[in-house]
């Protein structure tokens, strides 16, 4: 009995199969690209922690194919500015996605309530 040409077929076959599981897909990444996308987020993540004028606490990082999203509140346009600058400069990062908020410059614990005296 000849099957020497189908084993060497069929490992081919299964492991061409399971490489197009690996591949991307417009809505979602493949293994690759999510590993790529870890560590761009890793390293602006990294980046924003060692510019002392940011503070790491305050914005969220996530990457998905190569476009690093900035979330979160920051105390000043210098700092959205800096935040989106910071980030652009990694290498592999194909564009920035700014979702950075200024914060309200009034603290919360100064304004009080009105209460009937004032006539409210």
């Amino acid at each position: 009995m000849k099957t020497s040409g189908l084993f060497p077929a069929s490992v081919f076959l299964v492991s061409s199969l399971s490489l197009l599981g690996c591949a991307s897909t417009p809505s979602q990444e493949g293994t690759g690209e999510y590993f790529d996308d870890t560590v761009i987020t890793s390293k602006v993540k990294s980046a924003i922690l060692n510019d002392p004028k940011l503070k790491v606490g305050e914005i969220n990082v996530k990457t998905s194919k190569g476009i690093v999203r900035l979330r979160g509140y920051v105390n000043s346009q210098a700092k959205v500015n800096e935040a989106v600058a910071v980030s652009a400069g990694i290498p592999g990062v194909k564009g920035v996605r700014n979702e950075l908020y200024i914060k309200d410059p009034a603290p919360l614990g100064n304004t009080k309530p009105a209460t009937k005296e004032q006539g409210y």
